[in-house]
């Protein structure tokens, strides 16, 4: 084995992948698409530079981070991965030995199950592959599409910040904690979630 740092994910519906240059036309479109969609949710959605160049140089600093083991955001493309579906994430923001998954779904593409598919994913990865012993998922109270999610995969709402991140109109808000700990995936139905992984050279990781 090369390397066991994972670069794709292949589940049912989805190839969930770091993002290429290629990508970069895909993910002005989405965006671009689903911004007014995003905004009350996703802080970097008020940042949005809208120009081909512009994502050109987000998708640099994206494989950037990647590489370096800074931070790891992926793109979430249909199996053809000819339609980028949305984009997560397995942030390091919050320890070492721990992870943050953070998602959004085109507007195009809501209300199919795609963001609790792409998570189960993410969750089976960290905690089998990468062996992480807590992973995370933060949203804000209002977002009941988004606090859905880590309910329905067995999380539990650990805390509840006060006024912890800003609005589209730079505003303080609260921010949901949803924590989920590797013996308490171990005992769940996410452990038989069917799932490949792949390294940087695209061999296949075994696990």
């Amino acid at each position: 084995m090369l390397n066991s740092k994972i670069y794709k994910i292949e589940t049912e519906r989805l190839t969930i992948r770091c993002y290429k240059p290629m990508d970069a036309s895909m993910l002005l479109e989405a965006t671009s698409l689903s911004i007014n969609h995003l905004l009350p949710w996703m802080p970097w959605a008020n940042e949005e530079q809208n120009t081909l160049n512009d994502k050109i140089n987000l998708i640099r600093q994206f494989r950037g981070k990647f590489d370096l083991d800074i931070d790891y955001i992926y793109g979430i493309f249909d199996k053809s991965q000819q339609n980028l579906i949305g984009g997560t994430g397995l942030h390091k923001r919050i320890g070492n030995d721990a992870r943050e998954i953070g998602y959004w779904i085109n507007v195009r593409y809501i209300n199919n199950g795609f963001a609790t598919e792409a998570v189960s994913a993410l969750i089976k990865a960290g905690f089998e592959i990468e062996n992480h012993s807590r992973i995370e998922i933060h949203c804000a109270p209002e977002n009941i599409q988004s606090q859905n999610i880590p309910r329905k995969l067995g999380f539990t709402l650990e805390a509840i910040l006060k006024q912890r991140t800003k609005d589209a109109d730079g505003n303080l808000r609260d921010s949901m904690i949803w924590t989920l700990f590797k013996d308490d995936y171990m005992l769940s139905n996410l452990k038989k979630i069917d799932l490949k992984a792949y390294n940087f050279v695209d061999e296949e990781i075994i696990f």
